[in-house]
């Protein structure tokens, strides 16, 4: 008797994706939460990639997290982007300091599904990758943290178990640090505003925090703020490299739907398919010179990094995000040309890919960062 093997982590996830694609539409156009894809996600043993075999996770490399997170961005780019951010800062958190909070919540991904993300991005402050300090405030008490402030981009909110907010202490000398915040805390507000052009299932609505208390043990790692740089490199690795799988899965799904619909396509006067056209086909070759290209970094670049650990990937980790979503934006672009107002069609998933391939432009590290910090290193100017 033959016994089948179980499907490979990337196979549950190419499986749950085509799944995913029959309703992102739907999600898309209302700015609904996909709860039931998170759903078929915890089933699936999806959420607890990186979390440690000690704690019962996959303990996934770098490499596999891509080949997933491209995977699910094929059927839902907006799921796809609330589980990277899970895999990323759950990775970060395997790496921390360790602490029974930090056991807990790894334990918790994996036993009950719990959800996390980091808070960073403020009205007024922006990205802190740009430098300054949060208003967001931590205020010690007799038992432990008030946390007050206002965080928006908090992404995945409506289903997140832990908040990590990055805050200040009050007081002089303020340190900065990731602070525990659950979701079920008395003073945790999610307010519904996000409507965006892309990612618009995403739920990064606005975090408000009215003197919420926590106990002492949920400051994870407070910092004076010279202290935090430079930032931990290991962090900024994962997050340059999967949104760059995420953002290519975005366009890889645009191809495919382009190489369908070529095919389908015969226009009376022609009495053929468009894919037979000498003009469509080298558009076509082109789109898929920018992906191998795409899949050639990103996926070089990972296994290099299982291999030899991240210690001196930043700059190839935030060089392969540039590249390769600069080259996932125009691939759609190309298709979108070639097929001209179908294209932009709301009955055809291309302009929604087209709306969400746009966002991997706000990511940190943005563009300019990128090629001032790499002209600066081909030019021997040290920061």
């Amino acid at each position: 008797m033959v016994i089948a093997e179980a499907p490979s982590l990337v196979d549950r996830a190419a499986s749950l994706a085509r799944e995913f694609a029959t309703r992102a539409a739907e999600h898309d156009r209302d700015a609904s939460f996909p709860f039931e894809n998170f759903a078929a996600l915890r089933a699936a043993g999806l959420l607890s990639l990186t979390v440690p075999a000690e704690f019962g996770g996959a303990e996934a490399g770098l490499a596999e997290v891509c080949r997933v997170v491209q995977e699910v961005a094929k059927g839902d780019a907006s799921t796809a982007l609330v589980l990277a951010m899970q895999y990323i800062y759950i990775s970060g958190l395997a790496r921390g300091r360790r602490s029974p909070v930090r056991e807990r919540v790894l334990r918790e991904v994996v036993e009950q599904g719990a959800m996390v993300n980091t808070m960073r991005v403020e009205p007024e402050l922006g990205t802190p990758s740009r430098g300054g300090l949060p208003a967001t405030t931590a205020t010690e008490t007799t038992n432990g943290w008030r946390i007050s402030g206002h965080k928006i981009y908090a992404t995945g909110s409506p289903m997140l178990s832990y908040f990590f907010v990055w805050a200040r202490t009050t007081g002089d000398n303020p340190r900065v640090g990731s602070f525990l915040v659950p979701r079920n805390a008395r003073g945790v507000e999610v307010i519904e505003t996000w409507d965006q052009m892309g990612m618009r299932a995403t739920g990064s609505h606005d975090l408000l925090l009215h003197e919420v208390e926590i106990p002492s043990d949920y400051a994870l790692d407070l910092r004076l703020p010279a202290q935090w740089q430079p930032p931990d490199p290991a962090t900024g690795v994962w997050n340059g490299v999967v949104l760059s799988a995420l953002y290519h899965g975005v366009a890889c799904a645009a191809r495919d739907w382009l190489l369908a619909y070529l095919h389908e396509r015969v226009p009376a006067n022609l009495g053929a398919s468009l894919a037979t056209l000498p003009r469509f086909q080298t558009a076509t070759g082109e789109i898929q010179a920018l992906l191998y290209t795409n899949e050639r970094l990103i996926y070089g670049l990972a296994a290099e990094i299982d291999r030899e650990g991240p210690a001196g990937a930043s700059p190839r980790a935030s060089l392969v995000k540039y590249v390769s979503t600069n080259n996932a934006v125009l691939a759609v672009d190309i298709a979108l040309g070639l097929v001209g107002n179908p294209g932009l069609s709301r009955a055809h998933p291309l302009e929604r890919h087209h709306r969400d391939v746009l966002c991997s432009r706000i990511h940190t590290p943005q563009d300019d960062m990128v090629l001032l910090a790499a002209g600066k290193s081909a030019l021997g100017i040290v920061p």
